[in-house]
């Protein structure tokens, strides 16, 4: 990109089966400087389709709509645009339903409440790679999970700590007072030890098993 020549916007595909909602997001989104609203889907399957069609960056996506359901199409789209992010935008609570979606590849999820600075901050997270984690649900989900015995050292439970609250490597350096390089190997070790390819998956499998209490 040459000196001086601003970056392409952010371009975001919103998929909700209330119309009223994504006229809602899409006011609050396209007021942002740097993000695009390219399109938007009434349900799981049209959201499929449009993204295959216009590739979007980042896709938000109802976890509960008629037909095929957010954690379905979720998976579908992904395999299908790979460098698409889907953050789910959910009124709903269930831990199972979010972790479902986290397992099928989502970004990370936000609640339909949040604020206009919430939503445009989420997607520039998830734009950047990061995760994005909704801080009631995150806790939620801290409490409901019994700890079991970890397979992680102390640091690489500090990193993911970190991590789910939506700090980027560098931030988590400077946060612990340790290079980037150790930031991305401590994340690459609780990779291997969890079973997950990516930093969402990672947070919320050790999430699941308790081992961020």
């Amino acid at each position: 990109m040459a000196e001086g020549t601003p970056a392409d916007p952010i371009r975001v595909l919103l998929a909700d089966d209330h119309p009223v909602v994504r006229e809602g997001l899409s006011a609050m989104l396209e007021s942002a400087e740097g993000i695009t609203v390219v399109g938007q889907a009434g349900s799981g399957e049209e959201a499929v389709v449009q993204a295959a069609a216009l590739r979007p960056d980042i896709t938000l996506l109802d976890l509960r709509m008629g037909g095929m359901d957010g954690v379905e199409a979720t998976g579908q789209i992904l395999r299908q645009v790979p460098g698409c992010k889907v953050v789910i935008v959910t009124t709903y609570e269930d831990d199972s339903d979010i972790l479902r979606a986290v397992e099928a590849g989502a970004a990370g999820y936000l609640l339909k409440g949040s604020s206009r600075q919430e939503l445009i901050d989420a997607v520039q997270m998830a734009a950047r790679g990061e995760t994005v984690l909704t801080p009631s649900l995150a806790g939620k989900l801290f409490r409901s999970r019994a700890p079991e015995p970890s397979p992680l050292s102390g640091r690489e439970r500090e990193v993911l700590r970190l991590v789910g609250r939506g700090l980027t490597n560098a931030e988590i350096g400077a946060e612990l007072f340790v290079s980037e390089a150790t930031v991305k190997t401590h994340l690459l070790r609780s990779y291997r030890k969890l079973g997950v390819s990516d930093r969402t998956a990672a947070v919320m499998k050790a999430m699941e098993r308790g081992l961020l209490t």
